[in-house]
């Protein structure tokens, strides 16, 4: 798989499908440091490394081409997923997160894409990440935070 894919070039070689209304021809970016699909977050390992780590029966798993589901959107929703070439992902999870938002490890050796029906595709490059919810305060001066639900 190249860095630079289309949407439909990643559509047709996952086999999981996005919305009619997206774009297929959009170029997937491919990004090095943080980024955001609906209620999942994606931060370079590097920035939470003393926070967020493996427990003795976390288990690593290759990704594969087809994915692994990492999280269904809100009240049952869509799945977002994580894609890769054969060899190019492993999936570390569960973690140990005193915040209670990440759900894993991502260790990139090629490039992986985080799918969604909703939102399509972003590219993960090389490297290693923590894969998480996001969570957002309420408005007002004691807003409380939740997580982000899309």
């Amino acid at each position: 798989m190249n860095a630079q894919q289309s949407l439909s070039d990643i559509t047709a070689w996952s086999g999981i499908d996005v919305f009619d209304y997206l774009d297929g021809e959009v170029s997937v970016p491919v990004v090095d440091g943080p980024q955001a699909q609906g209620d999942l977050i994606v931060v370079p390992h590097a920035m939470l490394a003393g926070v967020v780590t493996p427990h003795p029966w976390t288990r690593s798993l290759p990704v594969p081409p087809s994915g692994i589901e990492l999280l269904r959107s809100a009240a049952g929703g869509n799945p977002h997923s994580l894609v890769a070439d054969e060899g190019a992902c492993t999936w570390t999870g569960p973690v140990a997160d005193p915040r209670g938002l990440a759900l894993g490890i991502v260790e990139v050796t090629g490039v992986a894409y985080l799918i969604h029906p909703e939102h399509g595709a972003t590219g993960i490059a090389p490297g290693r990440y923590v894969v998480g919810r996001q969570r957002e305060r309420s408005s007002g001066l004691y807003g409380a935070a939740r997580l982000v639900a899309d």
